[in-house]
């Protein structure tokens, strides 16, 4: 289970790119008038992955001013799924799900296998800075249990072997700094 904690508003300056603010305008055009609150979402994932990683309340309060709704109705949305972060984390955020499908399947050991594998527990995040661990509730994927979330992709059918080439394979990437198809950014245009 996640438990989020909201961090106090330090008062620094958040701003989204100009692309982004772009992107944001388009976005809010696909939603009837004064319904902007509806491209919440999405912009709270914009705002994850540019902004520092995580959703602080800096970052949740420009959000809310951007989408003219109060912050409370950010914090609300925010504190709710479990995509979202509100503590700092690794480049690669690794979810695994945690409930009775995945539990029967293996999952269990899979969890203990990737929280040997990186030594870390639940919440943690590697010394290098590349994998925070996280137990999820349904990913909607039981039919092809085990599975895990890696940013935005799927991984199902787990087994010890497949986690060991998603490690390298996700250490390797990082060195190459190319993660753009794991942006939830690149799925929304």
């Amino acid at each position: 289970m996640i438990y989020h904690r909201l961090h106090s508003n330090d008062n620094r300056k958040v701003e989204f790119s100009t692309e982004t603010m772009k992107r944001i305008r388009e976005l809010i055009l696909h939603y009837p008038e004064n319904h902007q609150k509806s491209a919440l979402l999405p912009v709270l994932h914009m705002a994850q992955e540019e902004l520092g990683g995580f959703l602080s309340a800096d970052v949740m309060d420009y959000v809310a001013e951007l989408l003219d709704i109060r912050p409370i109705e950010v914090y609300e949305v925010a504190t709710f799924y479990s995509m979202f972060n509100l503590d700092p984390v690794g480049k690669f955020t690794i979810d695994i799900c945690q409930t009775g499908p995945c539990a029967i399947c293996g999952g269990e050991e899979i969890m203990e296998y990737v929280k040997k594998k990186l030594n870390i527990e639940l919440g943690e995040t590697t010394s290098d800075g590349l994998f925070t661990l996280q137990g999820v509730e349904c990913l909607g994927a039981c039919g092809s249990a085990p599975v895990l979330q890696v940013n935005t992709e799927f991984h199902e059918f787990l087994t010890p072997e497949k986690i060991d080439a998603l490690l390298d394979d996700l250490r390797e990437l990082s060195k190459k700094n190319n993660d753009s198809k794991s942006r939830w950014v690149e799925k929304f245009f």
